[in-house]
């Protein structure tokens, strides 16, 4: 069902003043933009990374409905965007570097423009989180990564660390035994916590081993990139080194959020707080996805947080 278009809020489109902006092209904000294209808004996404976000860099979504033999996360993303353009959504790659209120409106200023508002979705979703051991910043992107997909063809021969143990770091350590002839499985645990189906997928695997309740202290390397990692066994407490010519880290996400503190109400951790309808502390700003606090974070669930707060979205601007 298509929603309501008219509306006493909501204004006419013009180039200084938009009825909805979206910021993040990942799932949820391009579901968001499907969905608020087809009733009207012509909605503005603006993205300043990769269209698509994580799922663009994902090998394979083997649980996305539709796909009974899986899907690219980068084909998903791909048809994501075109249909959000079909529709009508105007997308542009830019930087927000404030969000601020002027009374109905909402003002972000950009790398060389300003854009007004009367209603904003976020949508930015989250990045990987760090280790925080010794040499972790300075081999990121010389033997340390934080994308199978993406570097794992660098590897091939090799035997390699996986850093986790949630769903992420065993399909992405199972995903690199394509390329590596060790995959090494390193949980500061003695349990996986990945879908039981992953786990049992990993284990069979003669490819992939498993260092349990152990944390990796330190990366150490040359010129040429990492080629050892200092361990710590937690359970014996000794330290020890072994020689690695790679790690991946996934370890979880931390919200993209730092722009938006002191508009809208956040946790702990920075994820910002909604109701069920996806409306935050802030009249007239909705978040979806991965920047919201809840308990799964996927992209089917990411799409439906998109879709209804873009229904919620024009609501406000038809209601207030």
């Amino acid at each position: 069902m298509d929603f309501k278009v008219l509306s006493h809020r909501k204004g006419p489109e013009t180039d200084d003043v938009r009825n909805l902006i979206i910021l993040g092209g990942g799932p949820a904000g391009l579901t968001a933009a499907i969905y608020s294209a087809r009733a009207i808004l012509k909605p503005l996404l603006i993205e300043s990374g990769v269209m698509g976000g994580q799922a663009a860099i994902t090998d394979i979504l083997e649980n996305y409905p539709g796909f009974p033999d899986g899907i690219g996360g980068s084909k998903l993303s791909q048809l994501f965007e075109i249909q959000a353009k079909k529709f009508g959504t105007e997308i542009v790659m830019d930087e927000i570097s404030s969000v601020s209120r002027d009374g109905d409106l909402f003002v972000l200023k950009g790398y060389d423009k300003e854009y007004k508002s009367r209603a904003i979705i976020i949508a930015t979703g989250a990045s990987y989180k760090r280790l925080g051991a010794r040499g972790e910043e300075e081999f990121i992107g010389r033997g340390i990564s934080f994308c199978a997909t993406c570097d794992g063809a660098f590897f091939k021969d090799a035997k390699i660390a996986v850093v986790g143990g949630g769903d992420s770091a065993v399909k992405e350590a199972i995903f690199l035994t394509r390329f590596a002839r060790e995959v090494h499985i390193i949980h500061r645990r003695d349990a996986l916590r990945a879908e039981k189906i992953i786990q049992q997928q990993a284990f069979s695997n003669p490819k992939i081993k498993f260092k349990w309740s152990t944390v990796v202290e330190e990366f150490i390397g040359d010129d040429s990139g990492i080629n050892k990692l200092r361990l710590k066994d937690l359970k014996n407490n000794t330290i020890y080194e072994e020689d690695f010519e790679g790690a991946f880290i996934f370890i979880g996400h931390k919200p993209n959020t730092e722009l938006f503190r002191g508009l809208v109400e956040m946790d702990e951790n920075g994820f910002i707080i909604t109701d069920e309808n996806m409306r935050t502390s802030q009249k007239g700003i909705f978040a979806a996805g991965d920047v919201r606090k809840k308990s799964l974070r996927q992209v089917i669930t990411a799409a439906g947080d998109g879709a209804v707060a873009a229904f919620m979205a024009e609501e406000y601007l038809n209601h207030g």
